[in-house]
């Protein structure tokens, strides 16, 4: 007969967390958010990937572009690249993020002293870059001579087809520092000499990289920033488990830091076959995590698998109907409280930590600390980072209100069949997502620093300054119907806060 779970499936709101004590140092300013990854070995090692703060983005065609990757990168967290995309373009948004931030870019506007003024407008229109290099072949490595800004042109007075060459600033007129700079003293230049930008040039006076002073102004605005070893912002990007080996290689070489296998059930062949395909051809060098599994047994097969980490959730999505449809998942609550037992459980056999991310199930701010005091380690969201300015969906008025438009990937806009493949034919048969709606929130800045102050405070309130200690010391308590009701503004008439004319 049919295996029955003894307890009910739960979700956050059905829990609560106890207050601690509270000591001196247990500030909100003093609380950490730094969190693993990649799987390590705990006590022994470091994470090859930790996260500044314990988010990322969802694989999804309305949330995670090459925008939404650099603004949540600059916040400390990490970006999937969705992957129900061409290769190509995929691996373009990758590159953009990958080039966007460092302390030493490469050029990605490039032209002639041949070329003109109609052809710089159009480089600007076409990436955004208002500092064009100026070299003999027109490449990004050429031989530098010269640089064109803003400050060289004015369109009102100049003619379209007039020539670089006669406007640039030329390669004599040009501040630059040798290939052997260090960052330090490339912003010291750049502020002594009052500089946009610092080209740095090799032996031959081949440009090789530019320093730009907002890069630094940046990095003091956005001290939690999620950079690698080149200084490059951090992304990540999703896969499938069909395409994965031509895909896989575009991506490397674009330069994305993490993969994820988007599936919206991970306890499959498919999966284990694309690790293994992974570890195969790259080793231990390329990560990669997996997912998506609710139970023990679904954690233990990817972890042995060789995932990276591991994703759970089914059916917990705002947009996602999997459960109405399938009548198949799980409540959020429940499965972090299971496959965090699971984790805590390998780790003791094999001394490797597997990191895990709840992936759906999060409606409100205290929902995330109440999955990271349930085990996870970091949160995967949707619909949260669909209302900002940086997600790639359109702004529109819906009665009256600033909306988002935000789908689901196993909907028909997004026809993301990949995500839901069980081995058979190449096509969406049916719905496991809806397209929708999210009320506009503003900027990703003012919402995540909103969001993980509360996180912090709460944390604070518990008595810890850093996640683990919060899944170690946390205590949970369920709450009833009426508790719930309690829980809000009851009892009472409220004020309206509009104005009346």
């Amino acid at each position: 007969m049919a295996h029955y779970m003894s307890e009910p499936s739960r979700t956050f709101s059905e829990y609560l967390l106890i207050p601690g004590y509270t000591s001196e140092d247990c500030i909100p300013a003093n609380v950490s958010l730094r969190t693993p990854l990649t799987k390590f070995r705990k006590g022994i090692e470091e994470p090859a990937i930790s996260l500044n703060i314990p988010l990322v983005s969802a694989v999804m065609q309305s949330v995670s572009n090459d925008t939404l990757a650099i603004a949540l990168a600059k916040e400390g967290g990490l970006s999937f690249i969705f992957g129900s995309q061409s290769i190509e373009s995929q691996a373009a948004m990758v590159a953009k993020v990958k080039g966007y931030k460092a302390g030493f870019v490469v050029s990605a506007s490039n032209l002639t002293p041949e070329n003109t003024l109609a052809d710089v407008l159009a480089l600007k229109a076409e990436n955004g870059f208002s500092t064009v290099a100026i070299t003999d072949d027109g490449t990004a490595n050429g031989k530098l001579l010269g640089i064109v800004t803003g400050r060289d042109y004015r369109i009102s007075r100049m003619d379209p087809s007039e020539k670089v060459k006669s406007f640039m600033t030329p390669r004599e007129k040009l501040i630059t520092a040798p290939a052997e700079t260090t960052l330090k003293e490339a912003n010291d230049i750049i502020w002594d000499n009052k500089l946009n930008s610092l080209p740095i040039v090799d032996e031959n006076d081949h440009l090789m990289y530019f320093v730009f002073r907002k890069d630094y102004s940046s990095h003091k605005a956005n001290p939690l920033e999620l950079l690698d070893s080149k200084k490059r912002y951090l992304v990540g990007a999703g896969i499938n488990t069909r395409d994965y080996a031509q895909r896989i290689p575009a991506l490397l070489d674009a330069g994305v830091d993490c993969l994820v296998i988007d599936s919206s059930e991970g306890y499959t062949c498919w999966q284990a076959k694309t690790i293994k395909w992974v570890r195969d051809n790259y080793g231990d060098s390329v990560k990669i995590g997996a997912g998506n599994v609710v139970d023990r047994e679904g954690f233990r097969f990817l972890a042995e698998a060789g995932a990276d980490f591991v994703k759970i959730g089914i059916g917990g999505g705002s947009i996602c109907i999997t459960r109405e449809t399938k009548g198949i998942g799980r409540g959020q609550a429940t499965a972090v409280i299971e496959v965090a037992a699971a984790r805590d459980e390998y780790f003791k056999e094999t001394g490797i930590y597997v990191p895990i991310c709840s992936d759906g199930g999060i409606v409100h701010d205290y929902h995330m600390t109440l999955a990271l005091a349930m085990g996870a380690d970091f949160l995967m969201l949707g619909r949260y980072f669909a209302r900002f300015d940086e997600s790639p969906t359109n702004k529109v008025m819906v009665n009256g209100a600033y909306m988002k438009e935000y789908w689901g990937e196993g909907s028909n806009r997004a026809r993301n069949w990949q995500r839901y493949d069980l081995g058979g034919s190449a096509k969406l048969t049916f719905e496991e997502g809806v397209d929708s709606y999210v009320t506009y929130a503003g900027s990703l800045h003012d919402n995540v620093e909103s969001s993980l102050y509360k996180v912090k405070s709460t944390m604070c309130n518990v008595g810890v300054t850093n996640i683990p200690d919060l899944q170690r010391d946390a205590k949970l308590t369920l709450v009833s119907a009426t508790s719930i009701v309690e829980g809000g503004a009851h009892d009472v008439t409220l004020r309206s806060t509009s104005t009346v004319k």
